[in-house]
């Protein structure tokens, strides 16, 4: 067998999700029951932080109930939740796979990208998003794909770079009120970059939004943001005009919007810090990466 190698994932979410069922698909049927677990564990955990389920036994006794202290099986650990009161969570700690013979320890991260940016690791799993949102340049032209993302990344801000997406699509959707976009407008890049007026967005996706679109596109647009508490399609309702996350578009046609052009794929990715790679890690995101039905597509 290889030497062990040491992954960075979430902790809990999409994107931890996204990460096991990948693992589970190329490392077979333990991979796969690890990964039920795990995911099923965290959200019923996900519930009892929100209030919408009640466990019977306290935090520290399901904590240890959970955790396999023997070794292989799932550990995991207690986080403050970012909800009103600040309750503990459980999360994933560390758990272990393995593929193509390779020992595989997942190691739960709060910001596993940032985690390879310190070089604390060579691989890891985390939302596209974070890249754009962090070391992405913002130039005069937008970017829609893999090959743009890592084209802008200044190899003298970081060594990381995007492997491949993991195909667990959510789309920056552009969308719009009927009054602003009627029907027959197409509206898309070149639609906005007419425009001239408010765009309504989540305050923590601006930088993320600029990267996409480009500075031409927004050179006569101002950003506005939905009231705290205040849904997003609501807030993109009362603004005419807005970009945010879609999977199927109902919740926005709830709100009477019309959706236009997918701006920018929101997937898990498998990250690699090239500077921390060798063989065996190669070997493994070759691996975790082969057959992978992705919209973002490397050159």
């Amino acid at each position: 067998m290889s030497d062990p190698v040491s992954v960075a994932v979430p902790r809990k979410g999409r994107p931890l999700e996204a990460a096991l069922e990948r693992l589970a698909a190329v490392a077979g049927d333990d991979a796969a029951t690890l990964a039920d677990d795990i995911s099923s564990t965290l959200r019923y955990e996900k519930a009892v932080t929100k209030g919408v389920k009640t466990a019977a036994d306290g935090v520290y006794d399901r904590l240890a109930a959970y955790s396999d202290t023997a070794g292989g099986g799932p550990e995991y650990t207690l986080v403050r939740d970012d909800r009103e009161g600040h309750p503990r969570r459980i999360v994933l700690d560390s758990a272990t796979v393995v593929v193509d013979g390779t020992e595989v320890r997942l190691v739960g991260r709060e910001e596993p990208f940032r985690a390879l940016r310190t070089h604390e690791f060579a691989l890891g799993f985390d939302s596209a998003d974070l890249v754009l949102e962090e070391v992405v340049g913002i130039e005069s032209a937008g970017l829609s794909d893999l090959a743009d993302v890592n084209a802008r990344i200044d190899p003298r801000d970081t060594d990381v770079r995007i492997a491949t997406g993991l195909g667990d699509t959510v789309r920056h959707t552009l969308m719009a009120t009927p009054e602003v976009a009627p029907a027959g407008t197409a509206l898309d890049r070149a639609f906005l970059a007419d425009y001239e007026g408010p765009l309504c967005i989540s305050p923590r996706y601006e930088r993320l939004v600029e990267a996409i679109l480009g500075t031409d596109v927004l050179a006569d647009v101002s950003f506005v943001y939905p009231d705290p508490g205040q849904e997003e399609e609501a807030a993109i309702s009362e603004a005419g005009i807005g970009v945010y996350l879609t999977v199927t578009g109902g919740t926005a046609r709830e709100h009477g919007l019309v959706l236009g052009e997918d701006l920018f794929p929101s997937e898990t990715v498998l990250l690699e810090n090239e500077a921390e790679a060798t063989r065996t890690t190669r070997s493994l995101e070759i691996a975790l990466a082969e057959g992978v039905e992705t919209a973002l597509s490397p050159e």
